[in-house]
């Protein structure tokens, strides 16, 4: 048997504010934008040079999702930003008004440092050692 995840939902409170970040600010790439009805969309995106998973950027329906936009996880870090050169891509961030909350440091793994997306959601940027 061969399974993979394909997508992991992301809730937003807007798919244009949203896809504005994660293009502009993140560089990620729009895979894919098709309007299913008045008020919801099926938004894919990933990383440059991504073969696999994407976000599924998902508008938030209702009170219960909305509270949990920004804190999916509960505070801890909710998505990892894998990449081939740690330092271009921070400063690059940087450069783009991303707000790191833990600087960057090296760990037994590789180099980390984690982040906020326009929501509040944490991610590790990581550049993994091989």
């Amino acid at each position: 048997m061969t399974q993979s995840i394909i997508h992991i939902a992301l809730l937003v409170e807007d798919y244009n504010e949203a896809i504005d970040f994660y293009v502009n600010k993140l560089n990620f790439i729009v895979v894919e934008d098709t309007v299913l009805s008045a008020a919801k969309r099926w938004v894919l995106i990933q990383p440059p040079g991504a073969k696999g998973c994407c976000l599924l950027l998902a508008k938030a329906a209702n009170d219960q999702q909305l509270a949990t936009v920004g804190n999916q996880s509960g505070g801890r870090v909710f998505q990892f930003l894998e990449t081939d050169d740690f330092y271009r891509d921070y400063n690059r961030m940087i450069a783009n008004g991303i707000t790191f909350v833990r600087e960057p440091v090296v760990e037994s793994y590789g180099t980390v440092a984690v982040f906020k997306d326009l929501y509040g959601n944490l991610w590790d940027l990581i550049q993994r050692l091989r």
